[in-house]
């Protein structure tokens, strides 16, 4: 048993190191060749991961037309819906439900809508682009740390295949940015924190990737500084402190412009962190502490982790199982037994313990449950703990005694408990395959399918112009905006209504209620409507 899965893990080891070392086949020594080789089967394999995305998910939620919308408006006029030219957060929405949103994503989106044509599609392959470079970059930190390139490849694969960030890579909001951001902020924390003193290379590189998380998604804001504080992990000397503070003071620099946005937008800021979390004035600093508590363990739970996911079936298809695979939490949590019992004295494994704590902080001071999206930060961390469990599996028994890791398996055992563990990977990924597949696109409501249809009701209509009405299913003249804008037709035929006014007599509306009063219905399309104004 044990040598038949050893020679079962060896080849396909062999196998992916032959098939990624292009360099030993003879033919293959050029330099150029090597670079095409490896480009064409990273392009191979993003075709494969973005397949499907014109149907699933389907439609377009109205917060992915918003960032599409306003990334659309800069690439022609540098300025979103509202405010100046090149702002340093976008305001979302009009009235009431006016909103403010970090700005990286809307710039980079609106890059690639100055060379492609603006679509559904398009925009959800930037997402998933973004998504799909995390997964690589996190295989490149984990052959980076281990030093075994067969490590990199399976931490990338399973990311790749893990559903958290398969889902979450195609949403078009920054919310698909933060995985980026975070393992960026980890590949530069590690190059620098085997030197004696860093740079000022070293110490802009830090400050930078701390910057583009803040910048990047609402939980960056919360991550960036505690992230900055964990530096202190590697406070080993007196110049490594003084370093360490180099890189807090230039990153507070480039916190100055919030700051001063914030003073000259009274509440703006303010008002987000009321809407998504349970901190409010007037609560008591116990109140507060006893909730974040709770919150904090909820966020922990094995149940939402392996069995249920995130239950808005926007960021999660639900019914087929949790966020992460069992093969994979059972790698991390082998992983982090290693730490703890023998690698917490390396400074590198402190911060990954510290980092996986505060990773849950962003969840956990918000009102949703388990919310996949805030606790990206969470699923890295899990995948980046499989790697000294990987260590340990794949490591000779040479190896045993060196100090770092001390195989108590025969190597056999330890392959074939890998090889378990990768064959259980691989089984789960096709289930979640199957029924992200199956009900992925049944998503009807929660992607606005049905607005479609009464927006195309609408404009097939020869009166002009086209109210648009919001109600109690949010400010959906965005998505009017943006299938506007996809179609080249000019958004001056639509007109959105203000807060409580109603529609002049013999118009057309396209309205998010699902009522409404003096008027006659021409199409009604799930929570929509397309009336006639009396």
């Amino acid at each position: 048993m044990h040598q038949c899965s050893l020679a079962l893990i060896d080849s396909v080891i062999s196998s992916l190191c032959r098939f990624c070392r292009i360099e030993t086949h003879p033919i293959l020594k050029g330099k150029y060749i090597q670079i095409f080789l490896w480009s064409a089967c990273i392009a191979l394999l993003f075709v494969a991961y973005t397949f499907g995305l014109s149907y699933n998910p389907p439609g377009f939620y109205l917060d992915e037309s918003a960032t599409a919308y306003n990334a659309y408006l800069v690439s022609r006029t540098g300025a979103g819906e509202f405010g100046p030219r090149f702002p340093l957060l976008f305001q979302f929405y009009a009235g009431s439900s006016a909103t403010y949103v970090n700005p990286v994503t809307i710039y980079l989106l609106a890059l690639t809508f100055r060379f492609l044509p603006p679509s559904i599609l398009v925009a959800r392959t930037f997402a998933a682009f973004w998504m799909f470079a995390a997964c690589l970059l996190l295989g490149l930190l984990a052959k980076r740390i281990s030093g075994q390139l067969k490590v990199g490849i399976i931490v990338a694969a399973t990311a790749l295949l893990t559903p958290w960030f398969f889902e979450v890579g195609r949403l078009v909001w920054d919310a698909h940015f933060s995985a980026v951001t975070v393992v960026l902020f980890l590949l530069a924390a590690y190059h620098v924190q085997t030197k004696a003193s860093w740079t000022w290379l070293d110490i802009a590189m830090l400050a930078g990737s701390l910057t583009l998380l803040t910048y990047g998604y609402f939980s960056g804001r919360v991550l960036a500084p505690l992230f900055a504080l964990g530096l202190l992990c590697f406070a080993a000397s007196k110049r490594r402190l003084t370093d360490i503070i180099k890189t807090w003071l230039l990153y507070a620099a480039t916190l100055l412009p919030i700051i001063l946005f914030n003073r000259s937008h009274p509440g703006v800021l303010t008002k987000r962190l009321y809407e998504v979390t349970y901190i409010r004035p007037g609560l008591s600093w116990k109140e507060t502490a006893s909730e974040f508590v709770r919150r904090y363990l909820e966020d922990q739970s094995l149940y939402a982790l392996l069995m249920k996911g995130d239950p808005h079936p926007r960021h999660h298809v639900q019914g087929y199982g949790g966020a992460i695979f069992f093969a994979t939490f059972a790698l991390a949590i082998i992983g982090l037994f290693l730490v703890l019992s023998r690698r917490w004295r390396e400074p590198w494994w402190r911060f990954v313990l510290y980092g996986l704590a505060v990773s849950i902080v962003p969840g956990a001071i918000t009102n949703w449950p388990f919310h996949q999206l805030r606790l990206m930060s969470y699923a890295v961390f899990l995948l980046l703990l499989t790697v000294p469990a990987l260590e340990w599996l794949l490591a000779a028994d040479a190896q045993r005694g060196n100090g770092i890791l001390v195989p108590d398996l025969p190597r056999p055992g330890r392959l074939c408990i890998l090889g378990l563990l990768l064959t259980a990977t691989f089984l789960q990924a096709v289930d979640f395959q199957v029924a992200f597949w199956r009900d992925g696109p049944k998503r009807q409501f929660e992607f606005d399918v049905p607005y479609k249809a009464v927006y195309d009701a609408a404009t097939a209509q020869p009166n002009r112009p086209i109210y648009l009405q919001d109600g109690m299913w949010g400010p959906a003249y965005m998505d009017a905006f943006w299938y506007a804008t996809v179609e080249g037709r000019p958004t001056s035929e639509f007109i959105r209504l203000a807060d409580q006014a109603k529609p002049p007599s013999g118009a057309i509306v396209i309205s998010s209620n699902s009522s409404c009063q003096n008027c006659e219905i021409i199409k009604r399309s799930g929570v929509y409507l397309l009336y006639k104004a009396k």
